[in-house]
């Protein structure tokens, strides 16, 4: 299929947006450069480790252009003269100064049903908040975030035990349908954005790593939900005996709250339990501090007397 010859400057940095870009590129349109921000130091040597969108941007000759804060470096954008800027997961505001730069528009890859989950996080949020349904929509891109016309959108099915990784899998897969199939019609004028409902507009915000401990306080489905936002990657966790206890997976056992919030009450070949707020959950998979990821029998097998420890 020939796509329309109209320039896209596309802005985006990590692996979820280099799926998009890479298959952009292999579909042949029009992709005048990258947008993108620094290359981050990582290890003690602070070696730069290359943004996984620059890598795919280089392995096709497209002009990379990495920016510290775009508020204060545009000018080349201007140069470009870009028909359109196309933005998935690129991890800065962008002013206004640079919206108004396209002749076509802004259009934006966004990880929810909007107005649903506005916001830096809504992958996250869709899982905290146990739906079952989520999905991509591609946006207007406004000076408010997250709030402008949307012109279309893709479900994706939450699974009973759907974690932030595979979501986030899904989701890519999803916005690569989704853009491939409709981004022609929106550079040729044929798609007719909807506004949003301000009434129904929900916001999540970037998790903060404390976060990362799991509120225990919490109900239990909302505390599965933190659970399976926060895993693979950081892992939501608690302490045992003074050290971070990660917990990948769990599920809910029963309502029954007959002791002390936090206890292991049960550490068996039939399960890992622990006592919650409102119930008892069944840890996993776990990872004690300084070792491997296990499931619950190799947890137990490694530790002994864990039946009345308190995780806190």
């Amino acid at each position: 299929m020939k796509h329309s010859s109209k320039k896209i400057l596309y802005f985006g940095t990590p692996k979820v947006s280099a799926g998009l870009l890479e298959a952009l590129i292999k579909e042949g349109f029009n992709i005048i450069g990258l947008v993108t921000s620094l290359d981050k130091e990582v290890g003690r040597n602070k070696e730069k480790e290359i943004v996984p969108t620059k890598e795919v941007a280089l392995r096709y000759n497209i002009p990379v252009y990495q920016v510290a804060k775009l508020k204060d470096d545009y000018s080349f954008i201007e140069d470009l003269k870009p028909d359109i800027i196309l933005t998935f997961s690129f991890g800065q505001i962008i002013p206004q100064v640079v919206l108004d730069i396209p002749k076509v528009g802004c259009l934006n890859v966004h990880g929810s049903l909007l107005p649903k989950y506005r916001g830096a996080s809504p992958i996250q949020a869709a899982l905290i908040n146990r739906e079952k349904v989520t999905g991509v929509s591609l946006m207007e891109m406004t000076k408010k975030m997250d709030a402008g016309k949307v012109y279309a959108t893709k479900e994706i099915a939450i699974e009973e035990n759907e974690n932030s990784t595979t979501l986030f899998k899904k989701l890519e897969n999803a916005a690569i349908e989704l853009t491939i199939d409709k981004l022609d019609d929106y550079l040729e004028g044929r798609l007719i954005g909807q506004e949003q409902n301000e009434e129904e507009a929900t916001f999540c915000y970037t998790i903060k790593p404390e976060e990362e401990k799991l509120n225990l306080e919490l109900d239990k489905e909302h505390l599965i939900g933190w659970i399976y936002a926060l895993s693979d990657n950081p892992g939501g966790y608690l302490y045992l005996d003074n050290k971070k206890l990660k917990i990948f997976e769990a599920k809910v056992v029963s309502s029954e709250t007959n002791y002390q919030v936090g206890t292991i009450i049960q550490a068996s070949k039939q399960g890992l339990y622990l006592q919650v707020s409102d119930g008892v959950l069944s840890l996993l998979s776990l990872q004690l501090e300084g070792k491997k990821r296990v499931d619950y029998l190799s947890f137990i097998n490694g530790h002994q007397d864990l039946e009345g420890k308190v995780l806190h």
